[in-house]
């Protein structure tokens, strides 16, 4: 385009950017002079600056869409988006919103962090997924990133658990990636990815934990499906005592409950009846408000229990394959 006719070929301009995102130095190659461009920004202009270099075709505020083509334009061609927002184009869900979006680049670049641009150099920089037209870092690697910056273990331990539970990450596979970065800030993902291991897949089940430990009864075993003599599936309970065939469920409505949530639970507490099993059932709420009085209905759900005569079930950790 000559200089002096992009105006009237604004949609060329358009065309030439990402979703409306466009590099100051791409316009003068289509004839915008570099003074036109930054003064189209000023307030009351047509366009909206949004990082150094980097100018919107608009003057509305930026979607969320725009703000990440504008940081991997400031990235540079090797960047990938990584940290919170990958994860939430990943698929996942239970992820603050803090504004900011975080970008991986080769340890050589000098670009530098800037507005909600967060510029991390990395000598570990993974091969690039390409999803919804954008370069991703990897799920495990963008989970990592987003946790490794969080200071209050909850955020880390709900991340972490939905990538598990719902089948995205496996705990040996994230426990590889965060040991082949840096060691900063990987104290809080690993104590979680230890509590994962022992089975306990959610914030709720992670408090569990603790509590039965406090209870001062038999280990139980996490997350692992029972089965009577016949090898009929009952359920996966949260924890199991196998000494006294006892189910202990945390009952979280988020973790355990969709449209069809409510009939499944009746439909596994009719399971536990039927086999003979004894099960108690706790509210999320309750570990944290009353773990004395959680602790108090364990000790007498075991007692129970211990009384009656042990039902022929058994635990059946293939059936969980």
């Amino acid at each position: 385009m000559k200089r002096g006719t992009w105006a009237v070929h604004t949609d060329e301009l358009v065309r030439a950017s990402r979703d409306g995102v466009i590099r100051v130095q791409r316009l003068q190659t289509l004839g915008v002079p570099e003074a036109t461009s930054y003064r189209r920004c000023q307030p009351g202009g047509p366009w909206r600056w949004l990082l150094p270099g980097i100018v919107l075709l608009s003057n509305g505020q930026p979607t969320r869409r725009q703000q990440i083509e504008a940081a991997l334009l400031h990235g540079g061609p090797e960047a990938l988006l990584t940290g919170c927002e990958a994860a939430r184009l990943h698929g996942l869900s239970r992820i603050p919103d803090n504004g900011r979006f975080h970008i991986l680049v080769p340890q050589a670049s000098h670009i530098r962090s800037a507005r909600f641009a967060v510029v991390e150099r990395t000598i570990h920089m993974p091969d690039a997924v390409q999803k919804h037209g954008l370069r991703l870092a990897p799920l495990e690697r963008a989970v990592l990133d987003a946790v490794r910056r969080w200071r209050r273990i909850d955020p880390v331990r709900a991340l972490l658990a939905e990538a598990v539970q719902r089948g995205r990450c496996r705990p040996a596979e994230l426990l590889a990636e965060l040991n082949s970065g840096s060691r900063r800030g990987s104290a809080l993902p690993r104590r979680v990815l230890a509590e994962i291991d022992e089975g306990a897949r959610s914030v709720a089940e992670a408090e569990g934990l603790r509590i039965w430990q406090a209870s001062g009864l038999p280990t139980a075993v996490w997350n692992v499906p029972v089965v009577n003599n016949d090898g009929r599936f009952i359920a996966v309970p949260d924890a199991w005592c196998d000494e006294v065939a006892m189910a202990w469920e945390i009952d979280s409505f988020e973790w355990h409950f969709d449209a069809h949530g409510y009939a499944r639970t009746v439909a596994r507490n009719t399971r536990y009846a039927g086999a003979g099993i004894v099960v108690v059932q706790t509210l999320p709420s309750r570990l944290r408000d009353d773990p004395a009085g959680v602790i108090a209905e364990l000790r007498a759900a075991y007692k129970a229990a211990n009384a009656r005569p042990r039902p022929p079930v058994r635990l059946n950790p293939v059936h969980a394959a």
